[in-house]
């Protein structure tokens, strides 16, 4: 997609996408706000920067980034300790780090997330979505109900009929006319916090710059950093599945960094992807940066200009639009083929929603996952099979029984020296590394083996340097009873490997 289409290639669509979402934004960046102890302003703040900023800077067209619950959760205790200005200071400092680790190429590493993990962050996202709605209906009379369920009748009723115009703005819009005709008495946007008509201003944080000022916020700024781009890189990764669509994950890193640092220059606190409201933007017609864009600035519109407005738009109707990306964010398909996908990535994927979802915490929930999908991997990995059989021939006549390192760099045969008749041959099935070498190093028995063995890595590869010292120390076992090991069957990575190693694993095999 190039840079026109990228702006202009769905200029109303986006409009009005970006309108839907910066409804949106504000209950959740006001209670983000109240999560991390600021005033309200300084998620609003936050949301309005990082949007109009990662609109230009950032890797996926369509996604939407601003304050989250993510993040806020992180600076609890440095606002509390230290006050709001340390809160800003940390912002600028992880969005140095985001724009470290997008030129260091750190989008790379998304791939090494496997799709139980993927599949278990995206169903306890849309629970945690769900569950953040619950507080919502503490207290409510019987209109707020009656709010919620006009509201997702509206969402899911009126596209059959029409998709000029996006269904939750139209959800929203309603309830809110309903609300002001009939006086109403529900939960508006006002009653969450108090809004403020001041636009962000430039702020340089008011700290003394010092070394221990640094030592406080530097564990926050790099929490902030790698929970932020984590939750970034995985939110773009999901909508490039809906959309089906590609993003620069490395100019996504780089661009929530650069908003990062503006945002904490304009006095908001630390941000990022946000899966909800990058939902609603895909499903209300976004596709292109504009609806970014449009995000932030109409949202720094409500508030400077119609700021009497949305203090009146009632609760329900958001929380109705919330509910209804909790449930088209589900992968439902998830629960029709639990049964099918192999047993311990069905234990990976609830384990990770259990976590998230007990924890609050995202990436708490992916790293556990990770690492259970990584010690899998390993655990499957670790296994080689070993078959020996006997061969009748003579190793000189019979060339296909050497490897080219055997002949020019370990081989001790003279040619026209007969051998024995027999030749023991084991054939090595699966990968040789670190987590393979002792089980194969044990399977050798130098007394029971005739004169000459045949090792043959057909079947395998030799990944590391422990791989090679197994097989020194295989040869060594042989050499001290007088006996030969000739190798067979290395692809050419593996050969060039042997050979490179091979001084060195003699030596520090002992």
């Amino acid at each position: 997609m190039n840079l026109q289409q990228q702006w202009f290639g769905n200029v109303r669509g986006d409009l009005l996408a970006g309108i839907t979402v910066a409804l949106a934004l504000i209950p959740e960046a006001i209670g983000f706000s109240i999560i991390a102890g600021v005033d309200p302003m300084v998620g609003l703040y936050a949301s309005i920067c990082i949007a109009i900023v990662i609109s230009i800077a950032g890797g996926r067209s369509g996604m939407i980034s601003a304050a989250t619950g993510a993040m806020a959760v992180l600076v609890v205790d440095l606002v509390r300790d230290h006050g709001v200005e340390y809160l800003f200071a940390a912002t600028i400092l992880a969005g140095i780090f985001q724009v470290l680790l997008g030129w260091f190429k750190i989008g790379r590493f998304i791939t090494f997330i496997p799709q139980s993990v993927m599949t278990g962050f995206v169903n306890a996202l849309a629970i945690v979505i769900f569950m953040a709605q619950l507080p919502q209906f503490v207290g409510a009379n019987w209109i707020m109900y009656a709010m919620v369920i006009g509201t997702l009748a509206i969402v899911y009723i009126l596209p059959r009929f029409t998709k000029a115009v996006p269904a939750p703005l139209v959800a929203i819009i309603v309830m809110s006319l309903l609300t002001y005709l009939l006086h109403l008495d529900v939960r508006t946007v006002g009653d969450m916090g108090q809004l403020s008509n001041q636009p962000p201003v430039f702020h340089l944080p008011m700290i003394d710059v010092s070394l221990d000022m640094l030592l406080i916020i530097l564990p926050y700024s790099i929490s902030l950093a790698f929970v932020g781009l984590l939750e970034s890189l995985l939110t773009a990764t999901i909508l490039d599945e809906m959309t089906d669509s590609k993003s620069d994950k490395n100019r996504e890193a780089r661009g929530q960094g650069i908003a990062n640092i503006v945002n904490g220059f304009f006095g908001g606190m630390a941000g990022c992807a946000m899966i909800g409201q990058s939902v609603i933007n895909i499903k209300s017609g976004g596709r292109g940066r504009l609806s970014t864009l449009t995000a932030g600035v109409f949202l720094l519109f409500l508030l400077l200009v119609l700021g009497n407005i949305v203090r009146e738009v009632p609760m329900g109707a958001l929380v109705g639009v919330m509910v209804m990306v909790s449930i088209g964010t589900f992968s439902w398909r998830s629960l029709v083929t639990i049964h099918k996908i192999p047993l311990s990535e069905a234990i990976i994927m609830v384990t990770v929603v259990a976590i998230v979802v007990a924890t609050d915490n995202l990436s708490i929930g992916v790293g556990v996952g990770v690492v259970m999908s990584a010690l899998l991997f390993g655990w499957k990995m670790s296994r080689i099979h070993i078959t020996a059989t006997m061969e009748s021939g003579n190793i000189i006549s019979n060339p296909n029984l050497l490897n080219k390192v055997e002949q020019n760099t370990t081989s001790s045969i003279e040619q026209g020296t007969a051998q024995p008749a027999q030749v023991k041959v084991y054939e090595v099935s699966g990968p040789m590394f670190f987590g393979t070498m002792s089980y194969f190093v044990d399977q050798f028995v130098p007394n029971d083996d005739p004169e000459q063995i045949v090792i043959d890595f057909t079947r395998s590869h030799i990944w590391d340097h422990s791989a090679v010292i197994g097989i020194t120390k295989v040869k060594e076992k042989y050499k001290a009873v007088n006996k030969e090991v000739h190798i067979r069957g290395l692809n050419e990575e593996s050969r060039l490997l042997l050979e490179k190693l091979g001084t060195t694993a003699l030596s520090s095999g002992h």
